[in-house]
């Protein structure tokens, strides 16, 4: 079996999951975050770096560590979602989910006939044809698809989208949450807290995992996230560690040679 399976079985009972994002397109670096113990890597092909083509080596090379590939999309399209999930993602990640016709959309590309309208054809996925049968049987089952709450206009459609079939997770992206109610990353804002309440309180009730990404790892804010119910967790990036690494090695640095 697929280890990356378990981390599935944990997004949707509702497990602790931890992962990060990847928004560099190296495949050393990404194996690095790898191999670090992440549940899961998201390949970020909105704000990142990375090409379709990139995209197809880093899924390879999570996949191969054990861990779950996941590629948040550049948008809720459902041809890049289908040439990501034939090359093997376990998954996606979908900005912008403002209505249940934009997670319906996501859901339709991800799952083959009759849950969904993905088109049949070979790929990596199936070992190019050769596993093609099983992969089609298992594949509905096993895809993971996570929307992004990120904007106030998805807010009073939340119920809706929550109830889509074949969600398994939302995201909260707080930068261009806290951004569409005109105070960008100002995410202690009573105004963004209280929004990020309803969003919880909703989405506890329903199946559907409850996710956040915390952009700069924080213990203090892990610990808040983990006590209201965050379990899908997205854990800073690939750039912010090594910004924050270098950056903390060269004060040290600094400082001792003065």
């Amino acid at each position: 079996m697929n280890p990356s399976l378990n981390h599935r079985d944990c997004i949707r009972k509702k497990q602790f999951s931890l992962g990060c994002w990847v928004q560099m397109p190296d495949p050393f670096s990404c194996e690095i975050m790898a191999r670090a113990g992440f549940d899961w890597l998201a390949i970020d092909l909105e704000h990142g770096l990375i090409s379709l083509d990139a995209a197809y080596h880093l899924i390879q090379v999570i996949g191969n560590a054990g861990v779950l590939p996941l590629v948040r999309l550049h948008e809720n399209d459902p041809s890049t979602i289908r040439r990501v999930m034939d090359a093997g993602a376990g998954g996606i990640i979908v900005p912008m989910v403002n209505t249940a016709e934009d997670a319906t959309r996501a859901v339709d590309a991800v799952k083959y006939y009759p849950h969904g309208q993905r088109s049949f054809g070979l790929g990596r996925a199936h070992q190019f044809g050769k596993n093609f049968d099983s992969y089609l049987m298992s594949s509905n089952d096993e895809s993971i698809v996570v929307v992004q709450i990120e904007h106030r206009d998805a807010l009073p459609n939340l119920d809706d989208i929550l109830a889509v079939p074949g969600i398994d997770a939302i995201i909260i992206g707080p930068y261009d949450l806290s951004g569409s109610m005109g105070f960008p990353g100002k995410f202690d804002d009573p105004r963004f807290t209280g929004k990020v309440s309803e969003i919880i309180q909703k989405v506890r009730k329903s199946p559907v995992a409850l996710g956040f990404h915390i952009v700069h790892p924080s213990e203090s804010d892990l610990a808040m996230k983990l006590q209201q119910g965050f379990t899908f967790i997205a854990y800073g990036m690939d750039t912010i560690f090594l910004q924050n690494l270098a950056c903390a090695a060269v004060e040290e640095a600094r400082r001792l040679s003065k």
